[in-house]
């Protein structure tokens, strides 16, 4: 019998100032199983002298800094290992600040809010979807806004819009179907429904998900 190959565990690291909140973080990726803590870092200098190329899969980051902006970091980072996954993490609601990353980095970016998401699951899930290029948007925060008016994101049906929401939030095909009680097949019809109405190209080197994730972002606002 051919052994199996083993699977290689996911490499994070972490810049966090607050030395809790950076333990913490540790132990959740130490305890789940499938990761591997490679740096636990606590400014943008210690990050630039250890991160080198190839080191990690995904930096999970504080977005606020004690001598720099984490985002400016991250886009540091992805410009010198362009397959690195980020995830930022903020104590603000400022899933916004997405929009404003360069178009050539863009991909493989998710927002957590350290305040609106304590689930371990949700801080795992979405470390897996940055390393898998995906954007992932924090759950508790969509549901928070609404499709601004006149805006492409406002002519989807209901259901469309959940749909977006879901795969906003890095959910596969399969996992919205599951969520939702639904055919596979039937989140793929709404999935490209949902493309149509965006707009948004469905080539899959275009990474029409992380598009669509950002549109969302882009079009909706707080949620009267």
């Amino acid at each position: 019998m051919i052994p199996a190959t083993p699977v290689r565990r996911l490499r994070v690291a972490i810049v966090e100032d607050q030395p809790l909140f950076r333990s913490m973080l540790e132990r959740s990726f130490g305890d789940a199983g499938g990761f591997e803590v490679v740096a636990a870092l606590g400014s943008v200098t210690e990050a630039r002298a250890v991160l080198s190329p190839g080191l990690v899969d995904v930096v999970v980051l504080d977005i606020d800094l004690p001598d720099g902006n984490g985002i400016a970091l991250g886009v540091t980072l992805r410009r010198s290992q362009p397959q690195l996954g980020i995830l930022l993490l903020s104590a603000h609601d400022a899933m916004d600040l997405l929009l404003d990353l360069p178009r050539d980095v863009a991909h493989g970016w998710g927002y957590l809010s350290k305040t609106s998401t304590t689930s371990e699951p949700t801080l795992l899930h979405a470390v897996r979807a940055a390393a898998a290029g995906e954007t992932v948007l924090d759950p508790a925060l969509l549901e928070r806004v609404a499709p601004r008016a006149g805006s492409s994101v406002a002519r989807l049906t209901q259901r469309q819009y959940t749909v977006l929401r879901l795969l906003a939030q890095g959910l596969s095909n399969a996992g919205i179907a599951a969520q939702l009680g639904i055919t596979e097949k039937s989140v793929q019809n709404h999935v490209y429904a949902v493309y149509t109405t965006l707009g948004i190209d469905t080539d899959p080197a275009r990474n029409p998900r992380v598009s669509a994730a950002l549109r969302l972002l882009e079009e909706t606002g707080p949620a009267l």
